[in-house]
């Protein structure tokens, strides 16, 4: 069972402050989550063959430049900008 500590810990180590509504809420999601995963570990896979992808196989697109976005338009949904940046919560200690 996913307890509250436990998702406090996690958004701590995201750099997330959670209102106790989205505690709970996360907590209901991570258990949910993670009680998907333990029904993975009942599938019978005896007999099959591990899937490995190899990088040498994966197909590449061409790496060609295209135009990006003006510097408007990437800022337009920023919550907080200054000087024509993104203005974010410091996280690393100077």
């Amino acid at each position: 069972m996913v307890d509250r500590d436990w998702v406090l810990k996690i958004a701590h180590l995201a750099r997330l402050k959670l209102t106790e509504e989205e505690v709970e809420l996360f907590q209901k999601q991570l258990g949910d989550i993670l009680e998907f995963v333990n029904k993975l570990n009942e599938v019978n896979t005896e007999g099959v063959e591990p899937f490995i992808l190899s990088s040498e196989t994966t197909p590449m697109r061409e790496d060609e430049p295209r135009p990006s976005l003006d510097r408007e338009k990437a800022l337009m949904n920023a919550p907080e900008r200054e000087d024509g940046f993104f203005v974010v919560p410091r996280v690393v200690e100077v």
